[in-house]
């Protein structure tokens, strides 16, 4: 099954229409919602997706077949906490629903270049508070926008390198 965009995806392109520059990952790429917007802003992008029925340039489990360095590093994760009706990688996050941010935040900053920047999105159901603090062990941290949708609230994230 592949993720198809809903307003955590809108909020984020948004944001990539307005930030991405150079060289673009777009991790998890799904629909390709995030790659077809920094391509739009004539952008080289690579897309990786673990799903097989997803077109993607690369398949991998967030950075075990990725090399090289990028400019933008676009994430919109599996962000859910598990229960016993949604088990789906596109959705869950894990058990408390950060474990996927959590290795992608330690991943990716191998692969983003000094002045590159991280563009995530998550929720108030995989607990912010604990995604934050463990951002803010390698990067700058700043909230581009929050968004109220029913059941939870959506944030919007850019990541520095410290």
């Amino acid at each position: 099954m592949i993720y198809e965009p809903r307003e955590d995806s809108f909020l984020l392109r948004k944001w990539v229409k307005k930030l991405a520059f150079g060289k673009v990952l777009d991790m998890g790429t799904g629909s390709g919602i995030q790659a077809d917007a920094a391509k739009e802003k004539g952008l080289d992008v690579v897309t990786v997706d673990i799903n097989p029925e997803v077109r993607a340039d690369i398949h991998s489990d967030l950075f075990e077949n990725v090399s090289g360095k990028f400019d933008t590093i676009i994430f919109n994760p599996p962000y859910l906490p598990e229960d016993e009706y949604d088990k789906d990688v596109a959705n869950v996050g894990g058990k408390e629903g950060y474990e996927t941010i959590l290795r992608f935040l330690d991943q990716a900053y191998e692969h983003l270049t000094d002045e590159g920047i991280i563009l995530i999105v998550f929720s108030t159901l995989s607990k912010p508070e604990v995604i934050l603090s463990h951002a803010k062990k390698k990067y700058k941290v700043e909230i581009l926008e929050k968004l109220k949708i029913p059941f939870e609230e959506l944030y919007c994230v850019m990541l520095k390198k410290l």
